[in-house]
């Protein structure tokens, strides 16, 4: 899911919103196993990622990268939309 170029990392996530101009939230789940139970758990994070040509929809999955920080919360730029989500 996450590999390193360089000092750059980049994350696979699914959009969950694009309601701002330019900003797109992108729900990044990995799979843990319980440290006592070994059961596996999903963890959700989510992330503001930015969007220069307002390209993305609610349930693209795309890969971002990470960046200089462009605002408060946006540290990752959209790199490449791997699938269209349901429109």
């Amino acid at each position: 899911m996450n590999e390193a170029i360089g000092k750059q990392q980049t994350l696979i996530g699914e959009v969950v919103s694009n309601k701002m101009d330019k900003t797109i939230v992108v729900a990044i789940t990995r799979r843990i196993a319980h440290p006592k139970y070994g059961k596996l758990i999903k963890r959700t994070k989510k992330l503001h990622a930015h969007d220069q040509d307002n390209q993305c929809n609610l349930g693209d999955v795309v890969r971002v990268a990470q960046s200089r920080p462009l605002s408060r919360t946006k540290r990752w730029v959209v790199v490449e939309v791997i699938s269209q989500g349901n429109k």
